[in-house]
């Protein structure tokens, strides 16, 4: 995935006509994004991706996210993907070392995502089944940070082989990497050394789906 200062470079590239003598400045993209500059500066160093508020932008510019995460050309921005996929996106759900919730009502929006992507997530039959939710806490770090949006097959509930998975326990909704063990019962384990694996009888977790992506990848 491109640095959050290569995508901004990007996203100049796409509104550049809509300025005079077509310069734009990271005040621009801040204003075009909602973004206070002092947030934008400290997103840019710290390369924090705001992926919502990218999201809204795509939106309104018909452009589907992952063209501008991953290293398109400009020039393949100039007119709007040819060919989109929706999946929902519950934005308001978050899953990882904090609880959350899981609603079947809750409401969502439309993620548009381009052929590529979808292939990778096992292509347009899958998209059916297939839902996105926001990372929070760090427990699963490296393999996924603090608002990643990952994304989730819910006819993939096999766990005899392992694999990483979103999980309902009585404390909430968790992404972890899931093992069964010789005696029947789970190890549910975070990747971030720093946090414990735990054990539990295969009743007391609920299995939601196989995480089968994200922006960045999936081990």
């Amino acid at each position: 995935m491109k640095t959050f200062s290569d995508i901004v470079e990007t996203i100049k590239d796409i509104v550049s006509s809509e300025f005079p003598e077509k310069k734009v400045f990271d005040k621009d993209v801040a204003d075009l994004l909602e973004i206070s500059q002092m947030n934008f500066a400290t997103m840019k160093k710290r390369n924090k991706i705001p992926f919502n508020e990218l999201l809204d932008f795509c939106a309104k510019r018909s452009i589907a996210i992952n063209w501008l995460l991953y290293n398109q050309s400009p020039e393949s921005l100039i007119e709007p993907t040819n060919r989109f996929y929706m999946v929902r996106y519950f934005s308001s759900i978050n899953a990882s070392a904090g609880g959350g919730a899981e609603n079947e009502e809750l409401d969502y929006e439309p993620l548009m995502l381009e052929e590529n992507f979808v292939l990778s997530l096992g292509g347009e039959k899958e998209l059916r089944h297939i839902e996105a939710i926001n990372v929070s806490g760090d427990s699963m770090e490296p393999s996924f940070s603090y608002n990643d949006i990952i994304f989730i097959n819910r006819s993939k509930t096999d766990i005899s082989r392992g694999g990483i998975f979103t999980i309902r326990t009585e404390h909430g909704l968790f992404i972890k990497r899931l093992q069964v063990r010789i005696d029947g019962k789970l190890d549910i384990i975070s990747d971030n050394k720093d946090y414990p694996t735990y054990v539990a009888r295969k009743d007391e977790v609920e299995i939601i789906g196989r995480v089968v992506g994200r922006f960045g990848g999936v081990e």
